[in-house]
């Protein structure tokens, strides 16, 4: 197998091995979170926004300069894991529902601190990550 396909493949599972860890975080935090605050909002979704917000921001910009590892390492945590932790997808369902039950300013509300607080949170991870990050491997 020519080396440029075997590097594809083991992005791949890497990929999806990240996905399957996301996807259980996201479902874990969903629950405990409904458990605990209700459902009168959405807040398993929100919170895995803001923390995957946060997480590609600093991810990003530690990954960036690493070598050719950091290309396994964004295929896992960037691709996989933060790729099926964070939920826009159901944000726009969420928002859709709220609206459709007569609550548009809370899905307006719900939509604006999302995009307010995750661009803040994507800069605020960037920005942590460029203080403590230390020299290129």
């Amino acid at each position: 197998m020519p080396v440029q396909t075997w590097t594809w493949w083991q992005q791949l599972m890497l990929v999806m091995a990240g996905g399957a860890l996301g996807a259980a975080a996201r479902f874990w935090l969903g629950g405990l979170l409904l458990r605990q605050l209700g459902s009168g909002f959405p807040w398993g979704t929100f919170a895995v926004n803001m923390i995957g917000s946060f997480a590609v921001g600093f991810l990003a910009l530690w990954l960036e300069g690493r070598g050719p590892s950091a290309l396994y390492w964004r295929a896992f945590l960037i691709v996989g894991v933060l790729g099926a932790l964070t939920t826009y997808s159901a944000l726009m369902l969420e928002c859709l529902m709220l609206a459709r039950s007569e609550r548009q300013v809370a899905a307006l509300g719900y939509l604006a601190v999302t995009l307010v607080l995750g661009l803040l949170l994507v800069w605020l991870g960037a920005r942590t990550a460029g203080a403590i990050r230390p020299p290129a491997w």
